[in-house]
């Protein structure tokens, strides 16, 4: 016996997961800005000020990370290809080196060290990121294989 049966018709069901869907995504973003805040004007003890958050959008983003690739879902609009990976990342790799330069220059004001120091860290980023990404839609290219071969099981598809 279902104590919790649902009372939502369908058109209210996915007017729910659509709220559901807008809800998840403005907390990992508020959660993605809050960091990035509290870095920039964070003085002491940056770990300890941001670690909630961390925490909390860390188990997001690896729950949803998980989810997509277990289901076969990438992304609406992106391919899993390496130019796609290579924007990404580059784009993560800029943003990540600017964020870092305006950190050090407020600390150390020397733009040369300031510069290397964000350079280094933007192209750190990049090759990170470019090399998970990378793993990240391999897995998800054989999981899309596995579920296409048994659509028997739960996510397969039927050809």
């Amino acid at each position: 016996m279902n104590r919790w049966k649902n009372k939502l018709d369908e058109m209210q069901e996915q007017k729910l997961l659509k709220i559901e869907h807008n809800g998840v995504w403005l907390a990992f973003w508020g959660l993605f800005a809050t960091i990035i805040i509290q870095i920039i004007i964070g003085k002491e003890n940056i770990l300890r000020s941001i670690a909630g958050e961390w925490i909390v959008f860390m188990l997001l983003s690896g729950y949803m990370l998980a989810a997509c690739i277990k289901n076969g879902i990438w992304d609406r609009r992106l391919s899993p290809n390496p130019k796609t990976n290579a924007s990404v990342s580059l784009i993560a790799g800029i943003a990540t080196g600017l964020i870092l330069f305006a950190l050090f220059y407020g600390n150390s004001h020397s733009i040369t060290l300031s510069a290397v120091f964000g350079l280094c860290f933007s192209a750190g980023t990049f090759a990170v990121l470019f090399l998970v990404m990378s793993i990240l839609s391999s897995l998800y290219k054989r999981r899309v294989n596995k579920l296409e071969a048994d659509p028997g099981e739960p996510g397969g598809r039927k050809k």
